[in-house]
C-alpha cells in the first residue's frame, strides 16, 4: 500500500488532492454520494500508481507515503485506506467503522485542529 490519508482529513476532507491525483484513486470525491457521509477521504491502493503528488497538495500533512512511515497512533487508519471503495456501501461502511474506532481511542489528537494534527501524531 504506498499513500495512507490519516485522521488530520477528518474534519477537513480537502480535495485538492483529489485535484492533483492523474490516476483519480483518492475518494470519495465531492461529486460521489459518499462524500456527505464519510468522515475522511481515503486513497484507494490498489488505483494509486505511488506518485506522490498528493502529499505537497494535502493543506494538513494527513497523507503519509506509505505504511512504514504512518505514526503509531495512525495504523488504523492504514486498513480504513485499504478497505475503502467508492460505490461499494459494505466497503464505506467498514472504512467507516474503522474510523469511528480511531476517533473514539484517540480523543486527545481528535480535540487538536486538524492543521496541527499531524504535528501532534509526533508526541
Amino acid at each position: 500500500m504506498p499513500f495512507v490519508i490519516t485522521d488530520p482529513c477528518i474534519g477537513t476532507k480537502d480535495s485538492a488532492c483529489v485535484d492533483v491525483c492523474p490516476v483519480d484513486c483518492i475518494h470519495p470525491r465531492k461529486d460521489e454520494p459518499e462524500f456527505t457521509e464519510a468522515s475522511m477521504l481515503y486513497i484507494h491502493p490498489d488505483e494509486c500508481i505511488d506518485c506522490g503528488a498528493c502529499v505537497p497538495a494535502c493543506p494538513v500533512a494527513a497523507i503519509y507515503d506509505s505504511v512504514d512511515s504512518t505514526p503509531a497512533s495512525q495504523k488504523s487508519l492504514v486498513e480504513a485506506n485499504a478497505v475503502f471503495r467508492a460505490g461499494d456501501a459494505g466497503a464505506v461502511a467498514k472504512a467507516e467503522e474503522i474510523v469511528k474506532g480511531h476517533m473514539a481511542s484517540h480523543p486527545d489528537l481528535m480535540a487538536v485542529a486538524p492543521t496541527e494534527r499531524a504535528a501532534a501524531h509526533a508526541k
